[in-house]
């Protein structure tokens, strides 16, 4: 199965990936987190941030998710995935999909930028929400107001809708 967490560049995607990840270590699972960073990092950032670039390197994770998912291994993607068509054809190839949407305002994320991502890249590369289309996610299988939700919070709510659709998985 595959959790697959969205959002624009600060939502929250990673830091919730590897807390999410941490809980099903806890209780035994065999599990990977896959995040776009890793995957262009060890790609020798082969790929730009082009919609043409962006894609690809959604289609090398959800190729990965694919892989690891069909080995029996619990998969979580933390991508921003901006277009909807990549969301489309993620949950036609992967059994056991979940679509997470860390909604989060732009403006709350280039006053936090985290990983510097708004401030060093404005104007180098085309960022997603500002000058790269986000489509709005209209499948989602839980969406988090990540504005309103510290991680704590956050993170009770994907548990309680792993625990709500796989009851033991987390046992």
């Amino acid at each position: 199965m595959v959790f697959w967490l969205l959002g624009i560049s600060g939502a929250g995607k990673t830091t919730l990936g590897i807390k999410l990840k941490e809980l099903f270590e806890e209780s035994g699972k065999d599990v990977f987190l896959i995040d776009g960073d890793f995957v262009r990092d060890f790609f020798d950032n082969d790929l730009g941030y082009s919609k043409e670039d962006r894609a690809a390197v959604t289609k090398r994770m959800i190729f990965a998710a694919y892989s690891l998912s069909k080995n029996n291994i619990v998969t979580i993607v933390c991508n921003i995935t901006p277009f909807e068509e990549l969301r489309q054809f993620a949950r036609k190839k992967l059994n056991g999909y979940n679509q997470i949407y860390l909604k989060r305002d732009t403006k709350t994320c280039k006053e936090n930028d985290v990983k510097n991502m708004y401030k060093l890249n404005n104007g180098k590369t085309e960022i997603v929400g500002i000058d790269l289309q986000f489509d709005t996610p209209i499948n989602n299988d839980l969406m988090l107001d990540t504005d309103a939700q510290e991680i704590d919070e956050s993170l009770a709510a994907i548990k309680e809708f792993i625990q709500k659709k796989y009851e033991n998985l987390l046992n």
